[in-house]
């Protein structure tokens, strides 16, 4: 059967790769930039969107991060967060795992504080509002490990307003292993782990099983690169680790969404997710992208489901709730 757009926004789901400064979109940009007296280059939406260009993951990053000059106080960060979760609301998102990124803005001066309080805000909303959510606060990859590691001392006194670590930005070059230290102190720390392994990198598999071997990640994301090496696509499908993928990101930054490998993976009982990654720059959140997957694919409801399923299995949310979006997923399930 055909997945249709109703079938693919109701069903609950969770969305574990997504990057609250990605959810940007140009109307929110125009409007901070112009609150904070920020010239942007543009004057118009129209003149955002054009702005949003790019062909791998390296010219995405330099759209990316000058967008953020606009973000400058708690507000805006609230701002941005509540955005997002009135989307993922309408995209029948019930658990939030939202990646953001410190020292991004941090490095333009912008206190730790402000961003974590300012996303946290927009967090206990959503909760309010009956979204299971939370942050996971990312370390920038190209950027040095002592970085990284002052970044996440200077986070832990909010420790309770987020609930792990992971790694982003360009992994060319800066392979997980060169945040050792950092990772191994977040989970002393109680901090659950996550890394960012991009499709299609130099070094991608040699990085996923680093990631999985030796410094314990709980999660993949992207990751799809695995299936180069059968041994460790065991492996995860042995212990549980999922994969967030992100199908429609992928198809901009290379010349394909990474469908089939997801759908390899999810016949081999691997738990892979689908997600949005950075929807305001790729033009999908989580239930567009679940569209574009089946659409390109020919998954029916069940893959669609299972998709959904194992993104609330391998969520960070507590039993109890996990037990109460399952709960609510089959219902969904059965009633169609």
């Amino acid at each position: 059967m055909t997945v249709s757009r109703e079938f693919a926004y109701s069903i609950p789901k969770a969305e574990l790769h997504l990057h609250l400064e990605g959810t940007l979109e140009p109307d929110l940009k125009l409007e901070l930039a112009q609150k904070n007296g920020i010239d942007i280059g543009q004057t118009t939406v129209e003149e955002v969107q054009a702005s949003y260009q790019f062909d791998s993951l390296t010219s995405f990053l330099a759209v990316y991060y000058p967008a953020m000059n606009v973000l400058q106080d708690e507000d805006d960060f609230y701002r941005l967060g509540a955005a997002y979760f009135a989307r993922a609301k309408d995209n029948g998102v019930v658990r939030a795992e939202c990646f953001f990124d410190p020292q991004a803005h941090t490095s333009r001066g912008i206190a730790i504080e402000t961003v974590i309080r300012g996303y946290y805000r927009a967090i206990e909303e959503a909760r309010a509002q009956g979204i299971s959510a939370d942050l996971i606060l990312c370390f920038l990859r190209d950027m040095s490990a002592q970085s990284a590691l002052e970044t996440l001392q200077a986070a832990l006194p909010y420790k309770d307003m987020f609930v792990g670590v992971g790694l982003d930005s360009d992994e060319r070059d800066n392979p997980p292993q060169k945040f050792a230290e950092c990772f191994a102190l977040a989970k002393d720390n109680g901090l659950r782990v996550t890394m960012h392994c991009d499709i299609d990198q130099v070094g991608s598999i040699d990085n996923i099983r680093t990631a999985l071997t030796e410094l314990g990640t709980e999660r993949l994301d992207h990751g799809t690169n695995i299936v180069e090496d059968p041994a460790l696509v065991e492996l995860v499908r042995e212990r549980g680790i999922g994969l967030t993928c992100c199908p429609v990101s992928n198809s901009f930054v290379t010349d394909d969404m990474k469908g089939k490998e997801i759908v390899e993976l999810l016949g081999k009982g691997v738990k892979v997710s689908v997600n949005s990654d950075d929807p305001a720059y790729f033009g999908g959140y989580v239930a567009d992208n679940l569209l574009a997957l089946a659409e390109k694919e020919g998954l029916n409801e069940a893959q669609i489901a299972q998709l959904a399923r194992n993104s609330i299995e391998i969520s960070w949310a507590s039993d109890e709730e996990k037990a109460q979006m399952l709960a609510s997923l089959e219902e969904f399930v059965a009633s169609h």
